[in-house]
């Protein structure tokens, strides 16, 4: 067991589920969407809408999608930081069936019209889930390095986005494939041994019926 697992992570805030979790969903959220959040609505579901305000759970979820991380002492003030910065952003309780308690959904859109939907849930010491990608269920933590494809659910694709890995000796440590619908869109969650650059992302985002490549380096909140 890692010394970190035992006294948490290093942050600003009372709780590491309801605060540094929610801090990281939120950089999550904007590591994802790939550029500036400039709008964001927020449903706080179970525990998270029941004592989040108390806790600064919905500071810290507006604190990630501003790009900071659980140790950044602008945390408490984070409201103040989103007026700065242009950011408008909407909080309500909201209830997600099935989630696990501690659970955000986040509907996003960037600096150039871009827009992400993420359901993601704080599992207790920091660490987070996230469950949806625009309505399609996933589960990754990006813990590791991890590669999320969005592509056509038609034969070929997974194995022209392994066979590039392969090819670079990129190691897959797991594959996760979802889709929405037979024949409609699908997402691969590749967790890999090594980074990936970003040149290969490039590539892979080059392919033929690849629609998206998001790629989260391992433990980079």
């Amino acid at each position: 067991m890692n010394i970190f697992d035992i006294l948490g992570p290093i942050m600003v805030g009372p709780s590491s589920s309801h605060t540094a979790g929610a801090v990281r969903i939120g950089y999550t959220t904007r590591v994802l969407l790939g550029e500036p959040v400039r709008e964001a609505e927020i449903g706080l579901h179970g525990s998270f809408a029941a004592t989040g305000q108390g806790h600064g759970t919905d500071r810290a979820l507006v604190a990630g999608l501003l790009g900071m991380k659980p140790d950044d002492m602008r945390i408490p003030e984070s409201f103040a930081e989103a007026q700065k910065q242009g950011m408008k952003f909407c909080i309500q309780a909201t209830q997600i069936s099935g989630a696990h308690p501690n659970t955000a959904y986040l509907k996003v859109k960037g600096d150039s019209g871009k827009t992400l939907e993420v359901q993601a849930s704080s599992l207790g010491g920091g660490r987070i889930n996230i469950s949806k990608l625009d309505g399609i269920t996933v589960d990754c933590t990006g813990e590791n390095p991890t590669l999320i494809v969005r592509n056509y659910d038609q034969p070929g694709y997974v194995s022209g986005v392994t066979t590039a890995l392969a090819q670079n000796f990129v190691n897959i440590a797991t594959l996760k494939l979802y889709r929405e619908k037979r024949g409609g869109q699908a997402v691969m969650v590749i967790e890999s041994d090594q980074e990936i650059s970003r040149e290969m992302i490039d590539q892979i985002a080059a392919m033929p019926g690849i629609i998206k490549v998001t790629y989260l380096r391992g433990e980079q909140i």
